[in-house]
């Protein structure tokens, strides 16, 4: 039996030729995740050079074999079988897929975060970043657009909230929880077809509320363009000059540049949670006395089940 193969059965594979084990795993283009699964199968060698090309991927990818083999302390041979051990047809295909997994940048593969005075690396990335988020939506919100949201929802017959993904599913089921105890008629959908075929059902007076971190987001996009084509109305919380911002009719915008610390949530969450504690408050006062008589019994109702006399916090 071949080395090749020998190695093949060691670790579990079929004894298939190396082009064809490559092609099966051609759909995973993350190869940086590849290296780190096979590395306790790699051989002595070939982990000094996975250890190479982990400890600054963006060299290795411009590296030549001669050079990553010399780093590692190996023959260019090794590199090559380094290379097909962990999937690859051979030097130049690894490169390519190393080049793949850089598509979402190097920061990830590094160390996050700058101590703060109290030991704590991520203290300033966190509150620093809410802080100037909010300054930022400050700074950049459009007074008029916000006003314009606020006569919509009020006037509105019924109001449908998309999100899609991670922050901009819990935001949209966020502005419901908002806007629900004014009495208005609300309700989330964060499944791309649930969408589609909410929007399907919309009709003039109805209002759409798309949020979307990037505002590229398809599904959305998609959504918002169905609602409006049956003369729904569409607001959206995205940022500036963006597919969804230009799809709707009042833009609630804002840009949030990010803290290069890959382990902290987005900011722009901080932002997005007060353009729309901005929009219900907004919307609230425009509906004024029916919005506080249902804020009322929607208290009341809850409190009367709670012991004691101390009043739950406002707005929840």
């Amino acid at each position: 039996m071949s080395q090749d193969r020998k190695r093949a059965s060691r670790r579990g594979k079929t004894s298939e030729p190396v082009n064809a084990a490559s092609e099966r795993v051609s759909h995973i283009p993350d190869i940086i995740s590849q290296v780190k699964d096979n590395y306790r199968e790699l051989r002595p060698a070939e982990r000094r050079v996975a250890d190479v090309v982990l400890e600054d991927v963006e060299a290795a990818v411009a590296a030549s074999n001669a050079e990553l083999a010399r780093r590692a302390g190996v023959s260019e041979p090794t590199v090559t079988r380094f290379c097909r051990a962990v999937g690859c047809e051979g030097v130049r295909d690894f490169k390519l897929r190393l080049a793949q997994s850089l598509v979402v940048g190097a920061l990830y593969l590094g160390k996050s975060g700058a101590h703060a005075d109290n030991g704590l690396p991520f203290w300033n990335a966190v509150f620093g970043e809410a802080h100037r988020a909010i300054e930022a939506t400050e700074r950049q919100l459009d007074p008029a657009e916000l006003q314009k949201a606020a006569d919509l929802i009020a006037g509105g017959r019924q109001i449908a909230v998309f999100g899609l993904g991670g922050s901009a599913s819990a935001l949209a089921q966020e502005t419901q929880y908002r806007l629900f105890r004014y009495g208005i008629a609300v309700s989330a959908h964060i499944d791309p077809y649930v969408m589609r075929m909410t929007a399907s059902t919309l009709k003039p007076k109805d209002v759409v509320i798309a949020i979307s971190a990037t505002g590229r987001t398809r599904e959305v996009v998609e959504a918002v363009e169905i609602a409006r084509q049956y003369r729904a109305t569409a607001i959206c919380v995205t940022a500036p000059d963006t597919d969804l911002a230009r799809a709707c009719d009042v833009k609630l915008t804002v840009a949030v540049p990010e803290y290069a610390d890959t382990l902290k949530p987005t900011a722009l969450r901080f932002a997005f949670l007060a353009l729309i504690d901005l929009m219900a408050t907004a919307a609230g006062y425009k509906l004024g006395s029916s919005a506080r008589e249902t804020l009322r019994r929607v208290k009341y109702n809850v409190q009367i089940r709670r012991a004691g006399r101390e009043m739950e916090p406002l707005g929840d």
